[in-house]
């Protein structure tokens, strides 16, 4: 048996239920470091990794495979994790930028941050970032994703991507050397 997804078979309302259960199995961990990355708070995580593959589910009939069966899922992944912050800073009445700061400010107290003072300064660093330079990020430092792979999840173009890597990495370095 193979390890590849069947999109025929998740599909079929006969074997549906066990290839999404294989496709669960298969990227549950990534897409969960994935959304991490972005809401920053494990339990928050976890909401948003379940809706996420809950749209996966209820979506299955519109995957034109167009794109690989990842991609189509980083996409929902992180639409889900921004459209999450973006409710929760409306819900706090503020910018989605100071709630992404409070977020990043808070990881000291978070139990399941494992990160030390650099990891720390980092992410206080990504949360300064415009959301496609966090998520570009992200997925090239953090998930060595390809910048083609990244074209496909983000919809746009490889020396957009590279740019806005470019333009990330230079504001980390600021904020890095100009914070104690």
């Amino acid at each position: 048996m193979s390890n590849e997804i069947s999109i025929p078979a998740l599909k079929d309302p006969e074997t549906r239920e066990r290839e999404f259960t294989r496709l669960v199995t298969a990227y549950q961990e990534r897409l969960y470091w994935h959304i991490r990355r972005i809401v920053l708070n494990h339990d928050d995580t976890d909401d948003v990794l379940q809706n996420t593959f809950i749209k996966v589910y209820r979506n299955l009939e519109n995957f034109r495979g167009e794109s690989a069966i990842y991609s189509w899922m980083y996409r929902i992944a992180s639409n889900e994790a921004l459209n999450f912050l973006k409710k929760r800073a409306r819900e706090k009445k503020i910018s989605d930028e100071e709630y992404k700061t409070q977020l990043a400010n808070s990881l000291v107290a978070d139990v399941y941050f494992e990160g030390d003072q650099i990891q720390l300064k980092l992410q206080q660093a990504l949360a300064t970032l415009p959301e496609k330079q966090q998520l570009v990020f992200n997925m090239k430092y953090f998930e060595d994703m390809k910048y083609d792979d990244i074209s496909e999840v983000l919809n746009t173009s490889v020396g957009a991507l590279k740019a806005s890597y470019h333009h990330a990495m230079k504001k980390i370095e600021a904020h890095l050397k100009n914070t104690p």
